[in-house]
């Protein structure tokens, strides 16, 4: 039996469901401490940067993205039983989609060889973007209880098409939607406040965490921390971060490791990097696989699409980055005790 592993965690489990058109999309959120008092205001203004703003860059497809609230939370406090809350889908329109032509550089090829035709390809199903709204919201809980803790996560488009100021990113956006085409970015995320100590050795570094809940985001196709790629050109003299006292305090005097050293935070703010792939389906004809007739044919894509993810996409990166610090956190605190407790 085919089984989709939509279930993420250790002391925290975060469970996704949902598909693009379905009726809605949704969250459970197990292990998150009882009494804690959600900020929901809060919760609906990080949504909001990932809904969609009329923008150039974004969809034309308009979601309310009201969050319903359906267990865990009673009497203005988390109850320690899962939180769980849906989202309901309001404006898809299905006839956009056909299963007969997949899409290039999107999930439906291996989609199609993987559930034999079954799985539901309106707007990429499972896939898509969509699931990224419980992500946003799920994520946006977490970061209020680490902000208890003295830890923020913070996120921004750093780069899009190539291009790093304002008038650049407009630019090659606005191009690439005349030309029926879409572009890429790059997102950096910080987090400060984080302490020493959290993650593992090996597989369950702070880094694997991490790059594999980004990797979770659809369009998400590279990770890199601190210096990233540019350290197979140093040399060790040059990579490596000194260490120093001050205060009394051990740490380290630069950030090139970008937070972490042996799968392990050292104290410096975690710093990462995300590469956003051009959204797949563009109106520009593409070579593409006709699966009723068997055969290579071109042909153009309809539907409702952002021409660059990146800017939508940086909540999820937040959202996803405070997931994991709160899930290593939790697992810190029960070592140490309640030094870093909200």
């Amino acid at each position: 039996m085919i089984r989709i592993g939509n279930v993420w965690g250790r002391n925290i489990q975060f469970t996704i469901f949902g598909e693009s058109h379905g009726a809605a999309v949704g969250f459970a959120l197990s292990g998150l401490p009882a009494g804690f008092a959600v900020d929901w205001d809060g919760v609906r203004a990080q949504m909001a940067r990932r809904a969609p703003s009329g923008e150039a860059h974004s969809t034309a497809r308009r979601e309310p993205d009201e969050l319903e609230v359906l267990s865990g939370y009673f009497g203005g406090h988390t109850t320690g039983s899962p939180l769980a809350a849906i989202i309901r889908n309001a404006d898809a329109r299905s006839g956009d989609y056909e299963p007969r032509f997949l899409r290039p550089g999107h999930a439906d090829l291996p989609l199609y060889y993987k559930f034999g035709g079954f799985a539901d390809y309106r707007g990429g199903g499972h896939s898509s973007g969509r699931l990224t709204a419980p992500l946003v919201a799920a994520g946006a809980i977490a970061g209020q209880y680490l902000a208890g803790m003295g830890i923020t996560v913070a996120a921004r488009a750093v780069s899009i098409g190539g291009y790093s100021d304002a008038s650049g990113m407009a630019d090659v956006i606005a191009q690439a939607r005349a030309d029926g085409d879409s572009v890429g970015g790059v997102i950096e995320c910080r987090a400060g406040g984080v302490p020493p100590g959290l993650g593992d050795p090996f597989f369950d570094s702070i880094e694997s965490a991490v790059a594999g809940m980004m990797f979770s985001i659809p369009a998400v196709k590279a990770v890199e921390f601190g210096e990233g790629f540019r350290f197979a050109g140093m040399r060790g003299s040059e990579a490596n971060d000194p260490i120093g006292v001050s205060g009394g305090i051990i740490a380290p005097e630069t950030n090139r490791s970008g937070g972490a050293n042996g799968g392990i935070t050292n104290g410096a703010e975690l710093v990462f990097r995300v590469a956003i792939r051009p959204t797949p389906t563009i109106a520009a004809p593409q070579r593409t696989a006709d699966t009723k007739r068997a055969e290579s044919v071109l042909h153009s894509f309809g539907g409702r699409h952002d021409v660059c993810v990146a800017p939508r996409a940086v909540p999820a990166v937040e959202g996803g980055a405070a997931l994991v610090l709160l899930d290593a956190a939790l697992a810190h605190q029960s070592i140490y005790g309640k030094g870093i407790a909200p």
